[in-house]
């Protein structure tokens, strides 16, 4: 039978181990935090696009049954017209009032259009910069652990030692 030395592994380095260990995982827990708030904030500016595209689509569809609504109210004075005169009126009146609902639909159209654009980039600015801090200060407990690891290491090397 082979007579392996059995070497004891001193108390100080069993201890630097354990808290290398519990500070790397509380590394770990903070990074994976950041990252699932990140996730989180992203997941919020998509719903905030769904839902501006969504009001933008249901003011289109509103925008089209009012002109639609318009011109089937036009088409009826236009067959009542007793004459010439009074149709070219008609049509006069029709083209100038459309003219100035599309030009009002179209302002408000960019005004949504506005709104959103600036509500999702203040949203993906914001996600950014929060994502962008917490991996800095997940990073930094990462470093501040290692670099405790070390010392734990060489104290405990140092006490083995002597």
């Amino acid at each position: 039978m082979s007579n392996t030395p059995n070497y004891e592994i001193p108390t100080e380095m069993r201890d630097f181990a354990e808290k290398s260990v519990d500070q790397a995982r509380k590394a770990f827990d903070s990074f994976m935090g950041a990252a699932r708030r990140t996730a989180d904030t992203v997941q919020g500016s998509a719903e905030l696009a769904r839902d501006n595209a969504q009001n933008a689509s249901s003011r289109g569809f509103e925008y089209a049954e009012q002109n639609v609504n318009a011109a089937f109210e036009f088409a009826k004075r236009l067959v009542r017209a007793r004459d010439v005169q009074e149709a070219m009126q008609l049509q006069a009146d029709f083209v100038r009032s459309q003219f100035a609902a599309m030009q009002s639909q179209a302002k408000e159209f960019s005004g949504i259009a506005q709104t959103a654009m600036q509500q999702s980039a203040e949203r993906a600015k914001s996600a950014m910069q929060q994502g962008a801090d917490e991996t800095r200060k997940a990073m930094e407990q990462g470093r501040d652990a290692a670099n405790q690891a070390v010392d734990n290491a060489q104290h405990a090397t140092d006490r083995a030692s002597n």
